[in-house]
């Protein structure tokens, strides 16, 4: 490409440039280079010589000697111009130009006499390209309307095309709803040319929709071309060019560009705001629709200008483009095949119970009933639209209903969304709408919560116990043939594939918003098969599952579930006595229950009777999950059922189990110069490795298994997430190497292969004098006589923290937590001698500040794991003299709920 030529005049500034409206002053337009800026004549679509402003950073790269090594051809929308790219521009990476544009009578190109097309503004930006010679390999970047001008500029100039990143734009009008109100408002008759052109409401519009609000000198930095009614003409004339109407002069153009969308099999990325009250998440689920292999980054409660809410989000598009540019090679290493379960109800024993309800109207069916019902209700979800790759969220306690749902959605290929009351009802609804299902089957509060969190998908009630399953059942009763899109055990060769998305669930949330973890089948499929084989998990075995997760896979194992009475959102709602009535339902040889779940068993095994007490004799196994659980809490489980080996499977949303242990047998031997809790070792087919940390608590990118060495624990095995939905960078951030995961959670390995987690990543202290893992500190507090529970927190700048011990005393009579030798009412500062115990026992770490509490806060799904981001605020307030007011607020920021001493 030539620096200059007979058509390109001279940089921002000249007299080319005061012709065309320019400003002279750089500054007056934060964080652009008037270096970048040129005025360029070329043809529109008619042939007519036009002057185009263009942001280039071709004649830069040409000074540097720089080699050309891809372009990047960026399109803005309405009512915006090139500015909107400033950030891509300042941080390209050298060799790559990026050629940002003004479209026709946008910013400070040309204003034509009469409107432009989209048939002309594809054209137009062809025929520029052509003068600027840009040539491949291309990738594209656009937003709003310039989204369907640079897809059939895309589509004319294939053979150069090496990408396609979009940020919310659309293509296309769902036949399910209607425009976007601001655009209806601003198309009305007698709005559109006082709002768009005789006046700048709907240029200043657009940047008001910014969260958080932008600065004023870019709202008038982006306002700037458009300081006169003739200057925003175009403007106006851009709404009326969107095509909502079959008779519309450019529907034709469009729907053509929306059909040869689907045709792109170039790599994609969609870059998200759903707070976007024009371009929502409807829009981007009809863009994955037509490119499904696209990769998606959605910034929740980002806006229309996704990039100016979320600046980040310009690296993010630097990554994924130098990782999916010219040159580069996709592809991982993944883990060795594995043994994978049918996602189908093992109906080999008909006769046998499936699902046992403990409630008072609860009710029981075989295996064979359950497969009957899940393929008739498989056919009536056909009828209603349900299809392979539907999203389908299921909002419905564990039981018949739940479980005939999930089977009917996996044999009709559908994926299920998993998003259950345990997140709380805030994060909840945020967690359905990233997830964008196309319909919502739940009890009534649940659609009540669908329709108050804006989720825009069809809804279908189904109440546990109620005639709503049996009417699905009844009207796929009355159909024959295959299931459409059938996948389970003999189905043909229209069977959805083992690599086709199966769940879509979420994260607690207990570091930061919920995530969404996508799961293949394949990957469901080596889960169950994993858990099967690591606790000999047999067909006719029976299970009680007082853990939700996990009371959906019985029906693939073979395995008989009872689901006990109690409220699986609030695991401390099971009582001993309503564990011994579930287990005698079934003559139960497994328990799966969370922490929480068992300390209320223990705490009430007095109530149990003979008969209860007898038959907690029973099952083999009791396995707990969802947060550490103690050694002493295991003991008195241990004590209730006294046949039972207790397991703690350790893993997480992403990939479980990782590794396992009874922590009852471990000796004196193996604990000794071990710090943190040890979960075990690493089940069969899956790898633990560790990756290190530096002196300022971050993880390296070398992995090592060393025994001793403190790290983020990095796993790799068949079941482990497919990835986060729709985080691009969050999953690139995991996923090193690749084919691993990167978990978060802290630790080391021992000389025996052995795994000790000592806390969160994010939790680690980072001291002046190295990072501090709170799990060891805490272990060693927990010595301390008088003392129910400990958190280490740490409080201060990254890099100079401290570490804060807060601690709750056990209960005195009179049912009040009392720190040894306080006086009721005291202040939270802990009394001198307690003090003192706790820093010796922390020691050699020290410990700036020692607090009392009556109770922590707890994750709401589990209320086991303390939420030590809440904590953490609370002791920085206590430290710093905020009001009590402020304090609690800071304590329970997600509404978690509280974890009391005993």
């Amino acid at each position: 490409m030539p620096a200059t030529s007979q058509h390109v005049h001279g940089p921002a500034g000249s007299s080319a440039h005061d012709a065309a409206g320019l400003p002279r002053q750089g500054h007056d337009l934060p964080g652009l280079d008037p270096r970048w800026s040129r005025v360029v004549v070329a043809p529109d679509a008619e042939g007519v010589s036009r002057s185009w402003h263009v942001l280039d950073t071709g004649p830069l790269l040409d000074e540097r000697g720089e080699v050309v090594v891809a372009t990047l051809l960026c399109v803005h929308g309405n009512p915006t111009w090139s500015y909107l790219w400033r950030r891509v521009l300042a941080q390209a990476p050298p060799g790559w130009r990026v050629v940002a544009v003004d479209q026709l009578g946008m910013g400070y190109s040309s204003r034509p006499e009469a409107p432009r097309r989209l048939a002309q503004r594809v054209e137009d930006l062809s025929r520029l390209t052509d003068v600027l010679e840009v040539s491949g390999p291309v990738l594209t970047l656009a937003h709003d309307w310039g989204g369907p001008v640079s897809l059939g500029w895309a589509l004319r100039h294939r053979e150069q095309l090496a990408g396609v990143v979009l940020t919310n734009t659309a293509v296309h009008q769902p036949a399910d709803s209607a425009p976007p109100s601001v655009i209806r408002l601003a198309r009305a008759p007698g709005v559109l040319a006082r709002a768009c052109q005789r006046t700048p409401a709907f240029v200043r519009a657009t940047t008001a929709l910014s969260v958080p609000p932008l600065p004023r000198d870019v709202r008038d930095a982006f306002a700037a071309p458009y300081s006169t009614p003739g200057r925003r003409a175009a403007v106006a004339d851009f709404v009326r060019d969107i095509p909502f109407e079959d008779h519309h002069p450019s529907r034709g153009t469009l729907d053509a560009i929306a059909e040869g969308v689907r045709g792109l099999d170039v790599p994609a990325l969609l870059v998200w705001g759903p707070r976007d009250p024009v371009f929502g998440d409807r829009y981007l689920t009809d863009l994955l629709d037509r490119l499904p292999h696209a990769d998606v980054q959605r910034y929740a409660g980002a806006s229309h200008l996704v990039l100016e809410d979320r600046p980040e989000g310009v690296g993010v598009i630097w990554s994924w483009l130098e990782a999916h540019g010219p040159g580069t090679v996709t592809g991982s290493s993944g883990p060795a095949a594995a043994q994978r379960v049918p996602i189908t109800v093992d109906d080999s024993a008909p006769d046998r119970p499936a699902v046992v309800e403990l409630r008072p109207d609860g009710r029981s069916v075989t295996f064979g009933e359950l497969a009957a019902l899940v393929e008739d209700v498989a056919r009536g979800l056909a009828q209603r639209g349900v299809g392979p790759g539907d999203r389908v969220a299921v909002m419905v306690p564990p039981g018949v209903e739940l479980t005939t749902l999930v089977y009917a959605l996996w044999r009709l290929g559908a994926v299920v969304v998993v998003a259950d009351a345990g997140l709380g009802l805030g994060r909840l609804g945020a967690a359905l709408r990233s997830a964008t299902p196309s319909l919502v089957v739940g009890i009534r509060p649940a659609l009540a919560l669908a329709a108050a969190s804006r989720v825009r998908a069809r809804r279908l009630r189904v109440e546990v116990g109620g005639p709503e399953l049996e009417a699905l059942a009844l009207l796929g009763r009355g159909l024959s043939g295959d299931v459409p899109g059938g996948s389970g055990v003999g189905a043909g060769s229209g069977a959805v594939p083992g690599d086709a998305d199966g769940a879509v669930l979420f994260t607690s949330g207990a570091t930061g918003p919920p995530k969404g973890v996508v799961y293949t089948r394949d990957q469901v499929g080596a889960q169950v098969a994993l858990l099967r084989d690591t606790f000999e998990l047999r067909a006719g075995e029976r299970l009680v599952a007082a853990f939700a997760p996990f009371a959906l896979y019985g029906p693939a194992l073979g395995l008989t579930s009872a689901v006990p009475d109690m409220d699986v959102t609030a695991p401390h709602t099971l009582t001993a006595t309503a564990l011994a009535d579930a287990v005698s339902a079934v003559d139960a040889s497994v328990v799966f229950a969370a922490p929480a779940a068992l300390r209320n068993v223990v705490a009430t095994a007095a109530d149990l009777d003979g008969t209860g007490r007898d038959v907690l004799r029973g099952p083999r196994l009791v396995l707990s999950a969802g947060a550490p659980v103690p050694v002493e809490l295991l003991r008195q489980v241990r004590a209730v059922l006294p046949s039972a080996q207790t397991q703690t499977p350790y893993g997480m949303t992403e990939a479980l189990p990782v590794a396992t242990l009874d922590p009852t047998t471990l000796s004196p031997a193996d604990t000794d110069g071990q710090a943190g809790v040890c979960v075990g070792t690493p089940v069969p087919g899956v790898e633990v490795e560790i990756a290190r940390l530096d002196a300022n608590g971050i993880p390296e990118e070398d992995l090592t298994t060393a025994p001793g060495t403190v790290g983020e624990v990095v796993v790799r095995g068949a079941h482990v997430k497919d990835r986060y939905d729709r985080l691009w960078a969050r999953q690139v951030a995991s996923e090193r190497p690749a084919g691993w995961h990167r978990t978060g959670d802290v630790g080391h390995l021992d000389g025996a292969g052995r795994l000790w987690v000592e806390g969160r990543l994010s939790h680690v202290v980072r001291t002046s004098e190295g990072p501090v893992t709170p799990y060891p500190v805490e272990g060693r507090v927990r010595q301390v006589p008088g003392l129910a529970d400990v958190a280490a927190v740490g409080v201060g700048p990254d890099g100079v923290q401290q570490v804060v011990v807060v601690v709750v005393p056990e209960e005195r009579p009179g049912g009040r937590a009392r720190a040894l030798g306080a006086p009721a009412g005291s202040a939270v500062l802990a009394p001198a001698g307690l003090a003192a115990a706790v820093r010796a026992a922390a020691a050699p770490v020290p410990v700036a500040a020692v607090l009392v509490r009556s109770w922590l806060p707890v994750d709401v799904r589990h209320a086991s794991k303390v939420d030590r981001t809440a904590l953490s605020a609370w002791t920085d307030g206590v430290l710093h003299g905020r009001t009590v007011g402020r304090r609690l607020r800071d304590l329970l920021p997600h509404g978690a709920p509280s974890r009391r001493s005993r």
